[in-house]
């Protein structure tokens, strides 16, 4: 039964009626006979996360290149559980062979905070004597508990409490009606709660208090508008629509499209991991990147009054992108012709849980591909582009964050976040001087200033696994104006310095110079221009981390010092446990002494050689957000982007071959196929554009 359970669970998921592919996530059925495995030796356990352990790399690649006579990977499973005591084990279960490789306590860590343990707190807080004689003090009166809510993070650290223990804080609102909006009602204490007991244990109240604020609703939702005047109603519908269908094709979870071939893989804390990327260069399928992923992020705080130090959150190591992750629906948050995939985890009791359409595959429009008029004749091509949208969107407490990882047909990868929901609000007083800390976004209420600084991690595998990274900045050329080498001094170019070591690639972003990073195979040159075939990271948010060296902050997201680190990867496998997350396994309760994570990792060995070898580049970037009122009640969606393009890698434009919507040349001979775009119009009338050999433009 297990065994046909575990068959249709990969029907299901993957389209195929085969074994799972190596990379897929685990099933359903594959997580909870990891549980089962599991309870057979140890009980009274609460599971905290049951993920696929990925296949060795040394070991995937050789049965990727032969899997008719590689043995193909086993099944593992990594276990995060967690006994009476805030006690942590970490193991590792062989599915197939249906034993414990490996189970381990340990000590002085906590593991990410799940939905079901941010679920518990609202209960309690409402329930306890001490929170609501606070509510009291500031003008809430015992029966109005049911109004009180609270959004449960980790305590991020706090000397006073230490790691043993595992604990939440309590961020506190009120709502006046079920509808209204609980961050326009901030209150002003703050308790931590025990999770080993379910209680809470402490209270911090700040030495001046805030009672609740009296302003009027400020909400968002359809009924609140409409009573506030309406929608808007001059807009006219656009439809998304592909008569013939989409022009990718998905064989389990690897999908083919535009010459991209992509493994799709999710799990609870990374959400969206692609692997195995290759590009079709007329036959020859190259491998460009080996694995790809959001592998960290945090969102410091700028205000230094206590216990807003605490706030500075770890959205994937503490909360986890994929525990969070929105279920998608047709014509919301996708729109088009969509493909969904589901995500599958498990739960504190061993069970597991599925998130329905928890990934969205789509593709769009993407404007001009390239084009090129010639004045002397007034000859031109013109290529209309399109994109593959690979998106999940999760739900940090206020926060969405909206991922989209970007296919293009010219070889770029793209990596959209978009940033929307609603600002983590605090009481204020009238007038009360925020003494630039925050913004007064409505009446009675702070919006803190803060910093969303996430953590990309590209295995590169540009033509194979031995890369180098280079730094390139735009600089001038030598010589004062006047002199024979640079006589009118407008001499530039691009100066490349090779990162040698772990410790030479810590370095930050350059905006005078237009900094950009090669990832390059150099022992494969370019035949046109000579030089490594390459991807460039393009990548132009990049903010430094504000709070101060040897602060909490700075401590504890040590990958956050700089906009670039280079490691190597360790053994066969690159991405062991150990080097897989830029701020630690454990992320919560962590005290930052010693910094875990990349600069451990850097420390242990500065001049470890990581040119022409197997590495792994990480790059934080992000935005500095001083909240407006323009972002209140909801915030209007805020994007950054960044870019990897290829460098040298291809002979010529690699994306000639996609058809054009127009194409005359000087001799007048008609060329191209039929018109691409049959259903554009004018959008008011008159004559339609000249269609003279599939024309689409008029004159």
């Amino acid at each position: 039964m297990a065994l046909d359970r575990l068959k249709m669970a990969a029907a299901h998921v993957t389209g195929l009626t085969g074994p799972s592919h190596p990379f897929d996530p685990l099933s359903a059925a594959e997580i909870e006979k990891a549980v089962a495995i599991i309870k057979k030796e140890h009980h009274g356990l609460f599971f905290n996360a049951v993920t696929l352990w990925e296949p060795r790399k040394a070991e995937m690649m050789a049965w990727l290149e032969d899997p008719k006579n590689i043995a193909r990977p086993h099944r593992v499973a990594d276990v995060v559980a967690i006994g009476r005591g805030s006690k942590v084990y970490d193991g590792i279960v062989d599915l197939d062979e249906e034993k414990i490789l490996n189970w381990e306590l340990t000590d002085g860590v906590q593991p990410l905070i799940t939905m079901e343990d941010l679920q518990i707190v609202e209960k309690v807080v409402r329930q306890d004597p001490k929170v609501i004689e606070q509510c009291g003090i500031i003008g809430i009166p015992p029966e109005d508990m049911h109004k009180v809510y609270c959004d449960p993070w980790t305590i991020g650290y706090d000397e006073r409490f230490g790691s043993n223990v595992r604990l939440q804080q309590a961020l506190m609102y009120y709502r006046p009606h079920p509808d209204d909006s609980q961050y326009s009602y901030p209150l002003d204490f703050c308790p931590i709660y025990n999770a080993d007991e379910q209680t809470i244990i402490h209270i911090d109240i700040p030495p001046v208090r805030r009672p609740l604020n009296k302003a009027p609703p400020n909400n968002y939702h359809a009924a609140a508008i409409e009573k506030e005047g309406g929608f808007r109603t001059d807009i006219k519908p656009i439809n998304i629509t592909q008569p013939e269908g989409v022009s990718f094709t998905m064989d389990g979870r690897t999908i083919s499209w535009q010459n991209w071939k992509v493994h799709i893989g999710f799990n609870y804390r990374e959400g969206l991991v692609l692997s195995n990327i290759t590009f079709n260069d007329k036959g020859n399928e190259r491998p460009v990147f080996w694995r790809m992923s959001l592998a960290e992020m945090v969102v410091p705080y700028g205000n230094p009054d206590h216990p807003h130090q605490r706030k500075h959150a770890f959205d994937l190591g503490e909360y986890g992108g994929g525990y969070m992750t929105n279920s998608l629906s047709l014509g919301c948050d996708c729109k088009g012709a969509i493909h969904y995939m589901d995500a599958s985890f498990v739960n504190r009791a061993g069970e597991a849980t599925t998130i329905k359409n928890a990934i969205c595959i789509h593709e769009e429009d993407a404007g001009i591909l390239f084009k090129h008029t010639d004045f002397r004749d007034d000859s031109v091509t013109v290529t209309r582009a399109r994109k593959l949208i690979i998106s999940h969107i999760f739900t940090a407490a206020n926060y969405e964050y909206c991922v989209y990882w970007i296919f293009h047909q010219d070889g770029t990868v793209q990596l959209e976040i978009k940033l929307t929901g609603i600002l983590n609000t605090y009481a204020m007083l009238p007038g009360e001087d925020l003494k630039g800390w925050g913004t007064e976004v409505y009446p009675g209420v702070n919006a803190h200033n803060h910093q969303h600084l996430f953590c990309l991690r590209v295995d590169p595998n540009i033509d194979g696994p031995n890369n180098t990274v280079f730094q390139v900045d735009a600089v001038q050329g030598a010589g004062e104006v006047g002199s024979a080498e640079n006589k009118y001094g407008n001499a530039f170019y691009a100066k490349k310095t090779k990162f040698e070591t772990a410790e030479q690639s810590m370095t930050d972003y350059n905006g005078a110079t237009s900094r950009t990073w090669d990832m390059a195979n150099e022992t494969k040159l370019n035949a046109h221009s000579h030089k490594p075939v390459s991807y460039k990271l393009v990548s132009r948010e990049v903010p430094g981390l504000l709070p101060k060296p040897g602060g909490l902050v700075w401590k504890r997201a040590g990958f956050a010092r700089h906009a670039v680190h280079v490691t190597k990867c360790k053994s066969s496998f690159c991405h062991d446990d150990s080097q897989l997350h830029p701020a630690g396994r454990h992320v919560p309760q962590t005290s930052g002494e010693p910094s875990v994570g990349l600069p451990q990792w850097i420390a242990a060995n500065p001049t470890e050689n990581i040119a022409n070898t197997d590495i792994v580049l990480w790059h934080t970037f992000g935005i500095t957000h001083f909240p407006a009122p323009e972002d209140f009640p909801v915030m209007p969606a805020e994007p950054m982007t960044l870019l990897l393009r290829p460098r040298h890698f291809f002979l010529r434009n690699p994306c000639l071959d996609v058809p054009p919507s127009y194409c005359s040349v000087p001799s007048g001979m008609k060329q191209g196929s039929t018109l691409v775009d049959k259903i554009s119009k004018l959008a008011f009338g008159g004559a339609q554009s000249g269609t003279e050999g599939g024309r689409c433009c008029q004159k």
